[in-house]
C-alpha cells in the first residue's frame, strides 16, 4: 500500500450529515457535481471508513450486489478516475483518494468529515465532567442537525449507516439533557429529551428523561400527561408496559400532585386521570402474567386514588 503522508496535496472537507458538499479550496462540489451516482457511492462508501483500505471486490459487491456487470472491476476503476478528477484534478497520486494493493483509501490526513468529528466531539464528551462535556455534546449535536447521507438513493450500505448514526444520535440527546438536568439547565434538558422522544419515540430511557425532567422542574400534570403518552404508545406498538424506573416516576408524580401545594384543579386533573386509568381495561390479555399484573396496577390505583381525593376534599374545604 502506499504510505499515506499529505504532501503538498490539497485537502478537503466533506459535509456527509445532511446533503454532501465538498470543498477544496474555493470549489465547491456537490452529489450532483462529483460525477455518476456510483462513483460518489464509492466516495461515501470510503468516507464511512475513513483511513482504512477497502477492497475492489467489496466495493463490487456493496454497488451491484449479486448482480454486478460482466465487467465490473474495469468499471470500477473507471469510476475511481472519475472520482479522482472531480475531488484531486492534478493530484491523482498524492491527492487525498489513494490506491492500495486491490483496494482504494481516503487519506484521513487530508480529508475533514463533519461525522468524524462529531464523533470526536462525543468521545471527548464521554471522558470530560458534566460542565465540560455539555458544550461538547451540544457542538455535536449542532452538527448533526440533519440525517446522515440525506440526498443519497436508499442502499442497504447507506441505509445501515443511517440508522446506526440516527441512533447514536438519539442517545447523545438523551445524554445532553441528563447533563443538562444535572447542571440545573432545566430548558436546555427539556429541549433535548423532547428532540429524543420525537427522533426515537419508542425509546424508553428518552421518555424516562423527559418525565424527570418535567418532574425536577415541578411541571407535574405534564409529567403524568407525557408517562400516558408514553405508555400508549408502547402498549400500541409494542405489546408492553413501561418499566420500573418510568412507573418510579409516575408514582412519585402523582403523590407530589397530591402533595403539592398547587392548584385545586391540578389535584381533580390528577384524580380524573386515575379514573381514567381505573376504568381502562389492558389490550393484551391472553396471559396470566399480564393479568396479574393489571390487577396489582389497579390495586395500587386505587390506594393512590384515595390520597388524592383525601386531598381534593382538603383543598376543596380550605377553598371554601
Amino acid at each position: 500500500m502506499e504510505q499515506l503522508t499529505a504532501g503538498h496535496a490539497t485537502p478537503i472537507s466533506v459535509q456527509m450529515i445532511g446533503n454532501l458538499e465538498v470543498r477544496r479550496g474555493k470549489t465547491v462540489l456537490t452529489s450532483a457535481t462529483l460525477g455518476s451516482p456510483k462513483a460518489r457511492q464509492i466516495f461515501e462508501i470510503l468516507l464511512l471508513r475513513l483511513g482504512s483500505p477497502v477492497s475492489k471486490g467489496e466495493l463490487i459487491e456493496l454497488l451491484w450486489g449479486s448482480k454486478p456487470p460482466g465487467k465490473a472491476q474495469a468499471t470500477l476503476e473507471s469510476y475511481v478516475s472519475l472520482l479522482r478528477r472531480s475531488l484531486q484534478p492534478g493530484d491523482a497520486k498524492t491527492g487525498p483518494l489513494r490506491t492500495a494493493t486491490g483496494s482504494y483509501v481516503l487519506d484521513p490526513d487530508l480529508v475533514e468529515v463533519d461525522l468524524v468529528r462529531f464523533n470526536q466531539l462525543v468521545a471527548k464528551a464521554d471522558e470530560s465532567s458534566p460542565a465540560e462535556a455539555y458544550p461538547l455534546l451540544a457542538q455535536a449535536l449542532k452538527l448533526a442537525s440533519a440525517p446522515l447521507l440525506g440526498d443519497e438513493l436508499a442502499t442497504e450500505w447507506a441505509d445501515e449507516a443511517r440508522v446506526h448514526h440516527a441512533s447514536l444520535v438519539t442517545s447523545v440527546q438523551i445524554r445532553a439533557a441528563e447533563t443538562a438536568e444535572y447542571l440545573g439547565r432545566t430548558q436546555d434538558a427539556l429541549h433535548w429529551a423532547e428532540r429524543a422522544v420525537a427522533s426515537e419515540p419508542l425509546n424508553e430511557r428518552a421518555w424516562s428523561t423527559l418525565v424527570a425532567t418535567l418532574e425536577s422542574a415541578g411541571r407535574y400534570a405534564e409529567g403524568l400527561q407525557a408517562y400516558d403518552r408514553c405508555r400508549r404508545l408502547l402498549d400500541r406498538e409494542l405489546g408492553c408496559t413501561p418499566g420500573p424506573t418510568l412507573r418510579a416516576a409516575h408514582a412519585r408524580l402523582l403523590q407530589k400532585t397530591v402533595e403539592d401545594d398547587g392548584e385545586l384543579t391540578e389535584v381533580l386533573e390528577a384524580l380524573l386521570y386515575l379514573n381514567d386509568r381505573m376504568r381502562s381495561q389492558p389490550t393484551h390479555q391472553n396471559t396470566r402474567a399480564v393479568t396479574k399484573r393489571a390487577q396489582g396496577s389497579s390495586s395500587s390505583y386505587t390506594n393512590t386514588a384515595g390520597r388524592v381525593i383525601s386531598a381534593f376534599l382538603n383543598k376543596a374545604l380550605t377553598v371554601g
